[in-house]
């Protein structure tokens, strides 16, 4: 009890001194209070024990009033590492594992052998039939002959409805002229059987043109072949840039750190920014407005669907896949619902790696509200998956409607509307 008079006496002279000492002495003064009233309760004036806190511990600016359960205290068990950690859940909710879409499926990012073989193209098809995928868009197509070579070994096998090629561009040495020579080829390649245009991350990243500079996404020198796509009617699927976290510091507060320890290349901590990528590639769409743009893995904007949304609304010729972005999807359940049904007819389904084992995680978040189920691959995600619970209007849009309307040289061949 004296310890407590002394102290609301101190607090009592503390008006006397200057604004700032007088806050600086009242805060601590109050810390002594509290610490006081601690060890009064304690029975004795004690100091705290070893690494527990005091009783008013200041955390992000909020007042902590007492210790956190095991705050201050370390592991007696050695800690697993990142990769050894994989609790057994205990929750019990009901499971509706999807193997197979409702509803026949383009796979719109999907990267094959140009020309494939009759051989493993009927190993692809077994994996199709299993998931009923019904075409995939070979984004490998390659230019000029390989391309040809493609497109007739498709056209001669003995499933020549199930695939088609996207041309490709090579941005290796760009100087003037190059983009009016570029679109030449792409002219030629179209006439050729490809059905639309695949750009590379390549481009804004890494090409560098014939002086050396890097060859910005915007450049006027490539307007030649975004012109010659809206005049051909063909879209165009582009890759740029990476993971904004791909971009960031490599810190244990970085979400996809696992990945990047693990894959070295896809670190970008030096070079060129996330946002100055992001800037070039949408004053590219807007200076085209004719041209059709699908953004490969939702333009990097899955985990935040208000900036996703805001692109959509400012271009409506822009479209976005959903390639290897399932794992955004699948932890906002309900922003992703609410997001796929306003934007219906601008998404598309794609997958990008062909993995037939790991099309059914897609089913599963798009056609049911399961809850809590586990995603492919640790080191792209540590969190659970959701259902998002897509209503077959919806689905059916996402699934081959949209991309129909969006690629006129699909065949239509297995689709009843």
């Amino acid at each position: 009890m004296k310890k407590l008079v002394l102290i609301l006496l101190a607090v009592a002279s503390v008006g006397a001194q200057p604004a700032v000492a007088r806050l600086e002495s009242t805060g601590g003064l109050w810390r002594g209070l509290a610490e006081a009233v601690q060890n009064s309760n304690r029975g004795g004036g004690q100091p705290p024990a070893r690494g527990v806190p005091s009783a008013r511990t200041e955390r992000a600016g909020v007042p902590q009033l007492r210790p956190r359960p095991a705050q201050g205290r370390e592991p007696e068990l050695k800690p697993p590492t990142i990769r050894e950690y994989k609790p057994k859940s205990m929750l019990v909710v009901p499971q509706h594992p999807v193997p197979r879409a409702k509803f026949p499926v383009i796979d719109i990012h999907s990267h094959q052998p140009t020309p494939i073989s009759n051989g493993e193209f009927g190993r692809v098809i077994k994996g199709m039939e299993e998931n009923n995928l019904r075409l995939l868009v070979n984004l490998s197509g390659s230019s000029g002959d390989r391309l040809r070579q493609g497109v007739e070994a498709i056209k001669h096998s003995p499933y020549a409805d199930r695939m088609v090629l996207f041309a490709n561009v090579d941005f290796r040495s760009f100087g003037p002229g190059s983009g009016a020579k570029a679109a030449r080829q792409l002219e030629a390649d179209i006439k050729a059987g490809a059905a639309g245009l695949k750009i590379f991350k390549d481009l804004g990243m890494f090409d560098r043109k014939a002086d050396g500079s890097r060859l910005r996404v915007d450049d006027a020198e490539l307007d030649p072949i975004w012109e010659t796509c809206a005049r051909l009617n063909v879209p165009v699927l582009i890759h740029v840039a990476e993971p904004q976290a791909f971009f960031d510091p490599l810190d244990y507060n970085n979400e996809r750190w696992l990945e990047l320890s693990l894959y070295p290349d896809r670190r970008h901590q030096d070079g060129v920014r996330f946002e100055q990528l992001m800037t070039e590639r949408n004053a590219m769409m807007k200076k085209h407005p004719n041209t059709k743009y699908i953004l490969a893995h939702f333009g990097w904007h899955a985990s935040d669907l208000g900036r996703a949304g805001k692109l959509l609304d400012e271009n409506p010729n822009v479209f976005y896949d959903v390639a290897a972005v399932l794992y955004d999807f699948g932890r906002q359940p309900r922003a992703a619902h609410e997001f796929f049904v306003k934007y219906q007819d601008r998404i598309l389904f794609g997958k990008d790696s062909y993995q037939p084992d790991e099309y059914p995680y897609y089913w599963r978040v798009f056609e049911t509200n399961d809850e809590y189920f586990d995603y492919y691959r640790d080191y792209h995600a540590f969190w659970k998956l959701y259902g998002i619970g897509l209503p077959d209007q919806v689905l059916r849009k996402l699934y081959y409607q949209n991309a129909l309307k969006l690629v006129p040289r699909i065949s239509r061949a297995g689709f009843t509307d």
